[in-house]
This record gives structure tokens, C-alpha cells and sequence, in this order.
């Protein structure tokens, strides 16, 4: 299908933007992989970005697509905007390819693969923070909070989940989320949104998922914190501290909750607005579920999402001109290939090989000054140390202790 111009195209984006944002049903998501539009950039526009100038690293903003593979990417692009198309991701100027096994499986977990993309050690599945023996390894967004840095976290999974959890807490099991969660705002982390109010709330509140009487949303809100809830008040937030629980859960991912992009975006306006330079961390958690699910419609939707996040922080970079732009996975999962189909994503045939995580290496894209050093073909565990030269911090990978 041939791509509109002017009004015509403008409206066929915000009819498909109202349907990613808000769920489609069967028919709905295959009218996505009849079209050339979508939310991606098709043939004739989808110019790679330029290579930034030469300049120090004020900000990075590091965007993990969990469970993200190159089949996952494929199999978006195709069915949003054909295969002549891109994806925002994919046309960023460099790209890497990242090897993800753990220190005790060749199949990593999320927690192994956070921990060793935030810390820069490798980790036995499960532990986040810390390695087998023990010893606590400070992650690149405590690094970046000890030299002036703001910092934040954004998921649509609960926010105290493995891949947000291993950026701001050290822990022996990803299950202790409700840990977790108290270790977060002891970091004092600026930003967090996502899902999982159950672990702020104490226990005699229905739906709660503590096992304690700690009101973790009042001692946010008693260390400076504003909390939101909802969409409109995270947009009319000012503070330089920002809780945003938009379910009890993980994130519906649909109307009436911000989306991803949307929570990207304030995320950036606060941080921005620190003066110091930041870190920010934005995480497509549920690429992996529709994956474990062998779900293709629902893994398109949750790229495309995630893909609009990506947006959000290339047009700041593009606009800042000192932020760096990282964007990979922490693993692939479902093992997706496509055996087939029409150049315009029509009539796609696609093979999941398990329900689980694959040891397949991950794509990685860079934008923004020092995005060079990513070019090239290396272990996770080297991701947060390229970032920490980008900021100019000496000491990283660093032992913090025992827990």
C-alpha cells in the first residue's frame, strides 16, 4: 500500500495511534499489518538520524526493550510500515550486537541480564545487584547520582521489577519486590513511574503485597515526593521528585494510564529541569510477556509502544545535542524468526522455538555524543561501562560491600 501525503496520512497515524494505545482486536491488529504507516517511518522519510557533533555527555537515556530481538523488530517494522520501513530505533547511526548469557546459565534471566547491564558484573539468574558471592557492585545509576547526575526509572511493568530493580537495588532474589521497592526510594531516585502501588501500600490495605505495616507512599511524600496517580496529574507535576504508581499491578498499557512515550517525556521535563545532567532508564517490560506467550500481536503492540518511547528521547537528544541515546535488550525471548510474507507486512509467517528466553545476542542502537563507542560486537556486562567513560566517571565497575 502506497503512502499517503498530508491529510490523508496525518489522520490514518492518529487512527493507529488509537488503536496501539488503546488495545485493537484481532481484526483491528490486522488492518496494522496491511499498512504502511503505522508508527514507524516509511521508505521515503526513513533517513537515519545524523551522527551527533563531537561534545561531552551531559545525559544519557538508556531505553531496554525486555525480551527485545531482532525477530521482535522485524516483525514490527513489517507489520507497521512494510520492509522498506524503520523503526525510530533503527535509525539511530550505530549499532551493536550485545551477548547476554549470565555467571550461571547460557539462558539468562532478566535480573543476571539487568544486573549486568546497570553494574557491569555478571550475576547468577535471579540476583539483582550483586554477584554469587555476594558483594554488592554499585550500578551505573548510583554512579551517575554520585557525580551530580539526576536520575530516573520508567517501566510498564511494576516499577520494583527485575530490569528497574537492578539500576537502584541490591538484592539476593528479584521476588523481593517489596524490598525492592523501599530500596528505591532510599536511593532517591527523582523519578519513578509505572505499576506496583501494592508494594508502597502496607499491608492491612486491600490489595497490598506487603508483609509489613510501611506506608512507603507517605515516606515518599514526607522525603519531598510528589505521588500521581493518573495521567493528569502526572502532567501538571513540577517537582524535581516524582513518584507515579498507576496501578496496583504492572501497567495495563491502555487508556486512561499515561503511555510510555508520555511517561518518557515527563520523565525527561523533570530531569531536564534538575540542571546537572541525568540518567534515565525506560523500560518496555511486556515485550518479554507477549513473548513467553508466543503472542505476536501483542509483542507488534508492545514494540510499537516502546518504539514511541525511543522517540520521545531521540527528539531531545536531536534538540539537546549532549545526550546520549541507548537502546537494546536485556534478552531475546520466544525464539522469533519470520519465515514469510509480503514486502508490505502482509500475510506474515512467523515460528516461535520456546516459551521462554533464547541465548540469541541483542541488537543495540546509539545516538548522541560518544555513541561510537558502541559500535561493534560485546558482552552486556561492557554496556554500563562504555556509559560510565561517556560520563567521564573513573571508578566503575566499583564493589559498595556486602549486603
Amino acid at each position: 500500500m502506497r503512502c499517503f501525503v498530508g491529510f490523508f496520512r496525518s489522520y490514518i497515524l492518529a487512527v493507529l495511534f488509537i488503536l496501539v494505545v488503546s488495545g485493537c482486536s484481532p481484526s483491528d491488529k490486522a488492518r496494522l499489518g496491511n499498512s504502511n504507516f503505522g508508527f514507524c517511518e516509511p521508505a521515503e522519510s526513513g533517513e537515519q538520524y545524523l551522527v551527533a557533533k563531537n561534545s561531552s555527555v551531559k545525559n544519557v537515556i538508556f531505553c531496554i526493550g525486555d525480551g527485545m530481538g531482532s525477530g521482535q523488530i522485524s516483525i514490527a517494522r513489517l507489520s507497521s510500515c512494510g520492509a522498506d520501513g524503520s523503526l525510530y530505533m533503527e535509525k539511530m547511526p550505530v549499532v551493536g550486537v550485545v551477548k547476554t548469557h549470565s555467571a550461571n546459565k547460557l539462558i539468562t534471566d532478566s535480573a543476571a541480564a539487568g544486573t549486568a547491564l546497570a553494574c557491569g558484573f555478571k550475576t547468577n539468574n535471579g540476583t539483582i545487584g550483586m554477584v554469587p558471592s555476594g558483594e554488592r557492585f554499585e550500578t551505573i545509576l548510583e554512579a551517575a547520582k554520585s557525580n551530580g547526575k539526576a536520575t530516573g526509572l520508567v517501566a510498564t511493568s511494576t516499577i520494583s521489577h527485575a530490569t528497574p530493580a537492578s539500576f537502584a537495588s541490591h538484592v539476593k532474589s528479584r521476588g523481593m519486590e517489596a524490598e525492592i521497592a523501599a530500596q528505591l526510594l532510599g536511593n532517591k531516585v527523582n523519578v519513578l513511574l509505572g505499576g506496583g502501588k501494592k508494594f508502597f501500600v502496607p499491608e492491612k490495605v486491600k490489595g497490598s503485597a506487603r508483609k509489613d505495616s510501611r506506608d512507603l507512599i507517605a515516606e515518599a511524600k514526607s522525603a519531598g515526593y510528589n505521588f500521581v496517580e493518573n495521567k493528569d496529574e502526572l502532567k501538571s507535576s513540577d517537582s524535581k521528585y516524582l513518584l507515579g504508581l498507576f496501578e496496583m499491578n504492572a501497567l495495563t498499557t491502555k487508556e486512561p494510564e499515561p503511555t510510555l512515550a508520555e511517561m518518557t517525556a515527563k520523565a525527561i521535563e523533570v530531569l531536564d529541569g534538575c540542571g546537572e545532567g541525568f540518567f534515565l532508564m525506560v523500560e518496555g517490560s511486556q515485550i518479554d510477556w507477549a513473548c513467553h506467550g508466543n503472542d505476536a500481536d501483542y509483542a507488534i503492540r508492545q514494540t510499537l509502544l516502546f518504539d514511541m518511547a525511543v522517540k520521545e528521547a531521540i527528539d531531545f537528544a536531536v534538540k539537546d545535542g549532549q545526550t546520549l541515546v541507548i537502546v537494546t535488550a536485556d534478552h531475546e525471548t520466544g525464539g522469533l524468526t519470520i519465515t514469510g510474507g509480503g514486502l508490505s507486512g502482509d500475510n506474515i509467517n512467523i515460528n516461535w522455538s520456546t516459551k521462554g528466553h533464547s541465548n540469541m545476542p541483542v541488537q543495540l542502537f546509539a545516538y548522541g555524543p560518544s555513541a561510537e563507542k558502541f559500535n561493534g560486537v560485546f558482552d552486556n556486562t561492557d554496556v554500563p561501562k562504555k556509559i560510565a567513560n561517556a560520563f567521564g566517571i573513573k571508578e566503575f565497575p566499583k564493589k559498595i560491600g556486602k549486603k
